[in-house]
């Protein structure tokens, strides 16, 4: 054996043991010790508690990052491919890194923390903790500012949305509260960049585009390093399935570099969000190469374009347009080093992940299915991710899942077009007049006032969307019992069914749709103003957002994943009555603050649109009386359609072939919202 390697084994294994050097608190500790004080009302020990398990999890984190670069490049791997010098600098690299994090965290480096604990600080739940505790110490700048952090994480949190509000109108807050404590400062830089690209500030753009590349490789190299650590895949324990010295560390190393190629996917990832933004890295020089343009730099435009094409080399219109520039400038030029030397990486540790999936066997390669589906694609993609790149002319929108048609017949007798889709400065939009009738609409709101219930679609709360509004529905199904029993008039029962079947109809005849549009949903709703409430309002009766995905402005993309119904195709509201203030049906773009039509209600008309993220929406307040509809979604695929209608369905086709029914009729309504 290599006398050095003999020498230094000692060094090695004194290294292991901790020396308690550090003296940073581990940080799950001291969460679980501000949660005690929590529910103990001691609320300036929460705060003490829980800001300094954050800080002690940033500290941790970023030391982790620190040392194991750090010796990363003390103890490079020797080129030779010796055995003893390899397994060297390995053991040296190791014990470097074992030293390192012990001189700063101390017994950390060998506490293990719970998964739960984990789970909870990557879902931001400590700031919950955090906003509670400053709101009961009166602080509400801070109180504000930890309210902030965890609403971007957790943006379906209806509770803290309101607290936001209720924030905002304080005395001692102000626009700079409203921080992200956790901001990555790549996805930070890059939506700043977007919003001045939006605005035609060029020169401002590009500024910010390059300083979020800058942070993003960064952000990068700290992942990577941050996968250097244990890992653990289902079903598999590397320390005891393997007897071969070499199967053991590909497989570790097979996870790792696993973990690795997650790194793309988690810097493209907005907090709480599922699904990674499209196309995020090769998106900024996609910016980039436009904004240049604008900006009359015509020599980095044609490199960032070039650039651009190292990632998708089949983009006609990139293509194009370093054409044009070549033509412009006279000469060409190369794409940008640092991407095509991450490009190289990228596609050798493709490789590598490929030959290691198949040592591992099948239950690894289940394990890294998103990886290998992701990164075996198609020539012509150059192995980057399967997302699809966009034009420069603007930023992503999300499409309608059926080819952009409308004009088609609109059936009835009568119904007016008010509104096309260009009228409504957007696309798959639809203002219809006069599809029921005065009459009609005054024998539904009459029955909406005899069988609707308070919450009902919303687990029962009087008031889901604000404090100050209640919220009353009914569903189908659950008019037809109360005919049925003869609580109301079957008569209106049946209107309700028949006019949500002409308003299906309608919308699918004018969208041109080339299959059957399914019921998902369907609701009459009232919206009633509380009096004494209605005093220096500024929240909406339905907040902005989008039907069939999350709404997410600051990132400018609508998140198509649970909790919103991803099936969602198309939706309509038909109106029952106008005699009310406020209530006005708004779109808006997808920042949810630029208003781009307004709607007023009035009985009989119908606002039918896509329900996805280029049909962001919303309701102004109802300050003054009570607004009516029927709200309407479809869907165009049949194994999501609403149980409730299918059963509706048998009820009247029961009513109409004179069935006898006995007491056992079953109708069950079941919220669906």
């Amino acid at each position: 054996m290599d006398g050095n390697l003999l020498i230094f084994l000692p060094v090695l294994l004194s290294a292991v043991s901790p020396s308690s050097a550090g003296v940073l608190e581990p940080y799950d500790v001291l969460y679980d010790n501000a949660v005690e004080a929590f529910y103990s009302a001691d609320y300036e020990s929460v705060v003490r508690y829980m800001e300094g398990a954050l800080s002690s999890h940033r500290q941790v984190r970023a030391t982790r990052v620190r040392c194991r670069l750090r010796c990363q490049d003390q103890h490079p791997l020797d080129e030779s491919f010796s055995d003893l010098r390899f397994f060297d600098s390995v053991l040296r690299r190791a014990a470097c890194m074992n030293k390192c994090i012990e001189e700063k965290v101390g017994t950390q480096s060998l506490h293990k923390v719970s998964e739960d604990v984990v789970q909870d600080f990557n879902r931001r739940i400590p700031y919950n903790y955090l906003q509670q505790a400053y709101q009961k110490l009166q602080r509400p700048d801070k109180a504000a500012e930890a309210a902030h952090t965890y609403f971007q994480a957790n943006p379906e949190h209806v509770e803290m949305g309101r607290d936001l509000e209720q924030y905002k109108n304080l005395q001692g807050v102000e626009e700079t509260h409203f921080v992200d404590r956790e901001a990555r400062p790549h996805q930070r830089s890059f939506t700043a960049a977007v919003q001045l690209y939006d605005k035609g500030d060029y020169d401002g753009a590009t500024a910010l585009f390059e300083e979020a590349l800058v942070e993003y490789y960064k952000a990068d190299v700290d992942c990577r390093a941050l996968c250097q650590g244990p890992q653990k895949f289902e079903g598999q324990d590397h320390l005891r399935y393997r007897y071969s010295l070499h199967e053991v560390v590909s497989d570790h190393f097979t996870q790792v570099l696993h973990c690795e190629h997650e790194c793309v996917r988690d810097l493209a990832t907005r907090p709480g969000r599922l699904s990674p933004m499209e196309n995020y890295l090769p998106l900024h020089y996609d910016y980039l190469q436009f904004a240049y343009f604008k900006a009359g730099r015509l020599e980095e435009a044609l490199q960032c374009a070039l650039t651009y094409l190292l990632f998708h080399e089949g983009e006609e219109f990139m293509k194009e347009n370093a054409d044009y520039y070549r033509e412009e400038l006279g000469h060409d030029a190369e794409p940008r080093e640092k991407a095509a030397w991450y490009l190289r990486r990228h596609k050798q540790e493709l490789k590598l992940l490929l030959i290691g999936s198949k040592i591992m066997g099948a239950e690894f390669t289940e394990g890294v299915s998103y990886v290998l589906s992701t990164f075996s694609v198609p020539s012509g993609t150059d192995g980057w991710m399967e997302y699809v790149p966009i034009s420069h002319k603007k930023n992503v929108t999300v499409t309608s899942p059926q080819s952009l048609k409308e004009g088609g017949p609109l059936l009835y007798e009568g119904v007016q077009l008010v509104q096309n889709s260009a009228a409504l400065n957007g696309t798959q939009r639809v203002l219809l007049d006069q599809v029921i009738s005065e009459e009609e609409c005054a024998e539904l709101r009459q029955l909406a006032h005899t069988v609707t219930m308070a919450g009902d679609g919303y687990k029962g709360r009087m008031s889901p969307h604000t404090p100050n509004e209640r919220f009353e529905g009914a569903s189908v199904l659950k008019t037809l019992q109360h005919g049925f029993e003869g609580r109301v008039p079957m008569r209106s029962a049946r209107l309700f069914y028949e006019t949500s079947e002409r308003a299906r109809r309608i919308i699918e005849s004018y969208f041109v749709l080339n299959s059957t549009l399914h019921f998902s949903y369907t609701h009459l709703v009232c919206r009633t103003a509380i009096k004494g409430q209605q005093d220096h309002r500024n929240d909406l009766s339905h907040p902005i957002h989008a039907d069939n995905c999350l709404l997410d402005p600051d990132a400018n993309e609508c998140w198509k994943e649970p909790p919103a119904y991803t099936n969602r195709d198309y939706s309509a509201l038909l109106y029952l009555n106008g005699d009310f203030e406020g209530g006005e049906f708004i779109f808006t773009e997808m920042d949810a603050k630029t208003v781009t039509a307004s709607v007023k209600p009035k009985c009989g008309r119908m606002v039918g649109f896509s329900s996805g993220g280029e049909n962001p929406h919303g309701v102004k307040a109802v300050t003054s009386g009570q607004r009516c509809a029927v709200a309407l979604w479809f869907t165009l695929n049949p194994l999501y359609r609403e149980l409730e209608r299918l059963q509706a369905d048998e009820v009247v086709q029961a009513l109409d072939t004179q069935h006898v029914f006995g007491q056992g009729l079953n109708i069950n309504p079941k919220d669906e919202l």
